[in-house]
């Protein structure tokens, strides 16, 4: 019954909070967008006032008096301070590096204020990550790598993004939470497997495969014992020029096709696994690789761009919304 409603007050409070930080890719903090309550240290030190009050009061100690008021004095600096701490920060969303599922992808967060000024232990993760602290010095803005885990393929949205401080007596947590629609792209976890490459046999293209083949006459070569009587060179045997065999080869395609069809009894995330390995796999040779998944087919070529096409195909594959980036967000736990 409590855990039941706990919970509801917690979902309660993440809508309330949901309506008052909306998401957007800036937001700047002020008295609307910070909250601020006594840490666990701080509930220790109000309970020292309280029994510092009731000592006072009970042998009508002047000196106890005048402790019981400067602790007062001290609490009620460090709410003023604690908040200026974060006060005036602007919070945007600058990048997020693309990663592959099941491995670390980093958020770019940018911090800025108007005024230069030190601002001491500022924490910095998303829900259930590790924090980043860092402090922002006599700048205008820095740059932090906030790290995250990547669950999944697809357009990744990671939720509310908290600040935090407990700066500077640890008596008093000051925090936000907002939410900088971000979205990250994650490429499908790579499975490495032995490369398939599918080599289609055509005339006039690739390089000239030396054996024997069936399609464009290379030469004569003298015939042995067993070589077929088809391609016996029967008008040079007419003319008394001797007995030879005429040698075929076959011009073959090397492009490298990454093939959806090549693995029938996977699931749709094992192929996109697979096909991903085998594009990490070719796209680090000199040969020309080109993807195949049902309705798109993406010719092969071999440079970087073509690469990172090639990635995000296979990371947005059959992903609702995937042209509306951050439209399919999963957020975070409750706020």
């Amino acid at each position: 019954m409590v855990e039941r409603l706990g919970q509801f007050f917690r979902d309660r409070f993440s809508h309330w909070v949901y309506r008052r930080l909306p998401p957007s890719r800036s937001v700047s903090l002020n008295n609307r967008s910070l909250f601020i309550f006594p840490s666990k240290a701080g509930f220790g030190f109000l309970l020292l006032i309280l029994l510092c009050w009731l000592v006072a009061t009970n042998y009508e100690n002047n000196v106890v008096f005048a402790i019981t008021c400067l602790l007062v004095s001290v609490f009620m600096v460090a709410i003023l301070h604690s908040f200026s701490n974060l006060s005036g920060l602007t919070l945007s969303f600058a990048r997020a590096t693309p990663a592959f599922a099941k491995e670390q992808l980093v958020v770019d967060v940018v911090l800025h204020q108007e005024q230069p000024r030190y601002r001491e232990t500022l924490s910095l993760s998303f829900v259930g990550e590790d924090a980043v602290i860092t402090t922002l010095g006599d700048h205008e803005e820095i740059r932090i790598k906030v790290p995250l885990y990547a669950p999944r393929r697809g357009l990744y949205n990671p939720g509310r993004l908290t600040l935090e401080s407990v700066y500077p007596l640890g008596l008093l947590r000051v925090w936000t939470k907002v939410d900088l629609d971000i979205s990250c792209l994650i490429y499908p976890q790579p499975v490495f497997d032995s490369p398939k490459t599918f080599v289609a046999n055509s005339r006039g293209e690739g390089l000239l495969q030396v054996g024997d083949g069936s399609e464009d006459f290379v030469g004569l070569n003298e015939y042995q014992t067993g070589d077929s009587l088809k391609k016996v060179a029967w008008k040079q045997y007419a003319k008394e020029q001797g007995m030879y065999t005429k040698h075929y080869a076959d011009y073959q395609d090397e492009r490298i096709w990454l093939d959806w069809d090549d693995y029938p009894a996977l699931d749709r995330e094992a192929r996109l696994s697979r096909l991903c390995g085998g594009l990490l796999q070719v796209s680090g040779t000199d040969k020309a690789y080109g993807l195949r998944l049902p309705g798109i087919e993406i010719l092969p070529d071999n440079n970087e761009a073509h690469r990172l096409k090639v990635l995000r195909e296979l990371a947005l594959f059959e992903v609702p919304n995937r042209g509306q980036a951050g439209d399919e967000k999963v957020r975070g736990q409750s706020v």
